[in-house]
């Protein structure tokens, strides 16, 4: 066990396939929940849309939450472990995860039927969960804009990844932080709107 767990790459594998047994052992108890039709295959969506979302949000809340309250605390010799390995990893997977959340919750609307009445915001048809879905649908837009159109080019000036004077990285480092921290406003009704779509409306 400790070999599967001492290993990212194993440990996500072996997630999947515990996934996979315990749909099996639904299956086999209940003799519900068979993979196959239109309604798995918006289950699966919704999944891979959510298991996106956690790890973008996720990701977001450690930036806001975790890394930039505690930058200042970390004395300068120790800053480059953050800025050169831990934040363009986190970074990678940050925008990578708002891409996939996007993807999916797209392919999601587009396939239950409601793309069009959602990024309308039900004005099409007055359903409240078509407002309440494209309400969070158009938050997500512009935080994953934020993410791939400003935080990240600015992020690459204010890490190095990118060349830049002095005065442009600080600036950028601002810049980047206010979006992130815009993200983070924008995150608490984004998601309101999303889970209230499912479960008021």
């Amino acid at each position: 066990m400790g070999g599967i767990l001492s290993n990212l790459k194993s440990t996500v594998i072996a997630g999947l396939v515990l996934t996979v047994l315990m749909v099996v052992g639904v299956i086999t108890l209940t003799g519900q929940g068979m993979p196959g039709g239109s309604t798995w295959i918006a289950f699966m969506w919704r999944w891979l849309h959510v298991l996106s979302a956690v790890m973008w949000i996720g990701l977001l809340w450690y930036f806001n939450f975790v890394q930039i309250p505690n930058m200042a605390k970390i004395p300068d010799e120790q800053k480059p472990a953050i800025s050169k390995v831990i934040a363009p990893a986190a970074l990678f997977w940050f925008r990578w995860g708002a891409m996939a959340t996007i993807v999916t919750g797209l392919l999601l609307a587009l396939g239950n039927g409601y793309l069009m009445q959602a990024m309308t915001l039900g004005l099409m048809d007055g359903v409240a969960k078509h407002t309440a879905i494209g309400i969070g649908m158009w938050l997500g837009i512009i935080m994953w804009f934020n993410v791939w159109f400003i935080i990240w080019p600015n992020q690459k000036k204010a890490l190095g990844i990118v060349d830049a004077d002095a005065a442009t990285k600080a600036a950028s480092a601002r810049t980047a932080m206010l979006f992130s921290r815009t993200n983070t406003m924008l995150s608490f009704p984004m998601l309101y709107a999303m889970v209230s779509a499912q479960n008021i409306f």
